[in-house]
């Protein structure tokens, strides 16, 4: 059987690991490894899914993932990767999002019958003896070392206080304990917790005199330098009342020609062989191989009839794209478009708003199109405000029932935003 390091490393999920060729035999048979998820939201975010589809590959491969989410360290809050302090949260407002997060990542993980756990930092570090912490766990620690950490070096440019500068300590500690009490001597994670990682591994080194491993993911950026589940409108949820599945779907139909070999590899389970083909195409058919990526993604995290709507309704507002049956055929994404479009963002007006018209740079500012009346005027000035595939040339223009076709208007901001407008 392969090995899920190989799996990992080809898909590009691997920047740095320690002692390979132990990690790859610690692999060779079924294994526990963990990550960990910071409780901050009720929701996850594109920028989490290469930690969850690197547990999913280990548990197809026969390992079992821990999620550890961070109820403990949530009211602390982590330094890594960060210029200031984190909002701290209260124990329920903790509580209430482990419980959100669960349910997302039983999308992609089974946890029925210890295939995989979910187990909370709160229940072992909430109740910690100070002192004796201090005696048992931070003895092992030098200052001068932690100091060294980029996490820590960031931060003392901008003020790093006793609370944070604790974080370490707490990480290495949960390492330890899953360590113990259910033999998981992994911990993944993105290559800024590289350093926190570590000291767990020294930790377990010294207090249980076993070995353990790191693996980090690199941190993605999109080739345009854009921070990967970053966009002008704010953060790519993967809660669909944070982000409707069509603007999640969106998301990865407009990715960039430069990402989508790599986006495909790491954010789809379709074979390494067929998306190495992607290397050999342009053009129309590299636009193809996007909405097959955005299809694969949205089925994974909302499923497949949101999924099927999702692109469905892009199809049908973009214009179709056909599919040659030789293209990624494990895809079961739609070979030909259909005309459904009940997945587009949609606000529904009473139709005596539309007798007289309403100016399009309200309107588009009404439905958050823009974020405001003078960058909708900005848009429409540009040429970039479209009625029903036309282009809006008026500042003054005013949108109402002649325009309704079907029993509804579309709006587009560019060619990438769309919204629809019923009548009720």
């Amino acid at each position: 059987m392969i090995n899920v390091f190989d799996i990992l490393n080809e898909r590009g999920f691997v920047a740095q690991a320690t002692d390979v060729d132990q990690l790859k035999q610690y692999l060779s048979k079924p294994s526990s490894c963990y990550i960990g998820f910071d409780p901050t939201a009720d929701s996850l975010h594109v920028g989490s899914l290469v930690p969850i589809m690197a547990l999913a590959h280990m548990q197809r491969q026969g390992h079992r993932p821990v999620v550890l989410v961070g109820g403990g360290t949530g009211l602390v809050g982590d330094p890594s990767g960060k210029t200031e302090m984190r909002q701290l949260l209260t124990l329920e407002q903790i509580q209430f999002n482990v419980g959100a997060l669960k349910k997302q990542l039983s999308r992609f993980l089974d946890f029925g019958d210890d295939k995989a756990l979910l187990v909370n930092n709160a229940d072992w570090l909430v109740d910690l003896r100070y002192i004796e912490f201090l005696r048992d766990i931070g003895r092992h620690f030098s200052v001068n070392r932690m100091l060294a950490a980029e996490s820590y070096k960031v931060r003392l440019e901008t003020g790093l206080n006793f609370i944070e500068f604790n974080y370490m300590l707490l990480q290495a500690y949960d390492f330890y304990h899953l360590a113990q009490e259910f033999d998981c001597r992994l911990q993944m994670g993105g290559d800024d917790q590289w350093g926190n990682i570590v000291a767990g591994i020294e930790l377990i080194r010294r207090k249980l005199r076993r070995s353990a491993y790191a693996l980090t993911f690199p941190l993605l950026a999109t080739a345009s330098g854009a921070k990967m589940g970053k966009t002008a409108a704010g953060a790519v949820w993967l809660n669909s009342e944070k982000t409707a599945p069509f603007d999640f779907c969106q998301y990865w139909i407009n990715t960039d020609d430069r990402d989508v070999e790599r986006f495909l590899k790491l954010y789809t389970f379709l074979p390494l062989e067929e998306i190495e083909a992607v290397n050999a195409l342009d053009g129309q058919d590299l636009n193809v191989c996007k909405s097959i990526l955005a299809f694969e993604v949205t089925k994974l995290v909302h499923g497949s009839q949101a999924a099927l709507s999702a692109i469905e309704a892009a199809f049908s507002i973009f214009g179709q794209r056909r599919i040659p049956p030789d293209l990624l055929p494990s895809s079961d994404i739609p070979r030909v478009s259909g005309e459904k479009a009940d997945a587009v963002p949609t606000t529904v007006l009473q139709k005596g708003r539309l007798e007289d018209g309403i100016p399009a740079f309200e309107l588009f500012a009404e439905i958050e199109l823009c974020d405001s009346r003078s960058a909708a005027r900005r848009l429409i000035e540009q040429g970039g405000a479209y009625v029903n595939e036309s282009r809006i040339n008026a500042v003054d223009f005013r949108i109402g029932a002649a325009h309704l076709k079907d029993g509804g208007i579309v709006l587009k901001a560019g060619k990438k935003k769309v919204h629809r407008i019923k009548v009720d």
